[in-house]
């Protein structure tokens, strides 16, 4: 952990002994008591924590200062299928890792049906993932995360038009199928960007479509089919590079 993530509510009450947080600061980073550490507010401020309290039962007191703001969120986000469920943690950990701020799960035509089964995002386990990239990137904040049980319902409600920006993002859908340019070659200009992404068996023909009908351009990543999760991560990158690019 690089940085100890704290809910509002749980400031003020100890920290229990077999809490993760609790044994990464006295088992891992071996801290005493009034030794401080890197600490944050889940969804607010980021600064500094102080264990108080080390009680017999081995749960811990903590105080913590944040005054310190999150670093900037990127203008991505990211519409991704759904894939196995152990796929879909690792996709939540390493795009909140590198800072998306929206995140979309979707249905598809190919993907497996039984994925969207699920419990990920209602049993804390997306939230978890979620966390544990935001805190590997010393970040308070996680990506906003909403499920769509179809394509055309995401299409249909245009999230990314709901953000109270007043730039109109640029809309690219990853397709190794006839695709229109390449992502290594895309011109942000300064636009946030909304990128979706396939399950491992791509789109269909009916996808690309629905996906062309609602002004998205097709562009690929090289002539390899890469894997959903790996698609992802390589995608942000090149966009993290390119808006950081851009904005310098």
């Amino acid at each position: 952990m690089n940085i100890i993530l704290f809910e509002e509510h749980e400031l003020g009450h100890n920290l229990p002994r077999r809490d993760e947080r609790t044994i990464h600061l006295l088992k891992v980073l071996h801290k005493k008591c009034g030794d401080t550490f890197e600490a944050g507010i889940l969804g607010g401020m980021r600064g500094t924590g102080k264990i108080e309290k080390i009680n017999f039962d081995g749960s811990i007191f903590v105080t913590v200062h944040a005054a310190e703001p999150p670093p900037e969120k990127m203008r991505l986000r990211m519409a991704v299928a759904f894939v196995r469920p152990i796929q879909m943690r690792r996709i939540f950990r390493d795009l909140s890792n590198i800072g998306v701020y929206a995140i979309d799960i979707i249905g598809s035509d190919l993907g497996e049906k039984s994925y969207r089964d699920t419990k990920l995002l209602v049993d804390g386990g997306a939230q978890a993932s979620l966390v544990e990239g935001a805190v590997q990137a010393r970040d308070t904040r996680i990506p906003d995360l909403k499920e769509y049980g179809r394509l055309e319902k995401w299409l249909e409600e245009r999230p990314w038009e709901k953000t109270g920006s007043k730039r109109v993002p640029m809309l690219l859908v990853m397709d190794n199928v006839r695709p229109e340019g390449s992502l290594f070659h895309v011109s942000v200009t300064s636009r946030p960007l909304v990128i979706a992404i396939g399950p491992e068996r791509g789109w269909s023909d009916r996808e690309r479509d629905l996906f062309e009908h609602s002004g998205f351009l097709r562009m690929s990543m090289g002539e390899r089919p890469l894997r959903t999760e790996t698609a992802c991560v390589a995608a942000a990158a090149l966009a993290m590079e390119k808006i950081s690019g851009e904005a310098g």
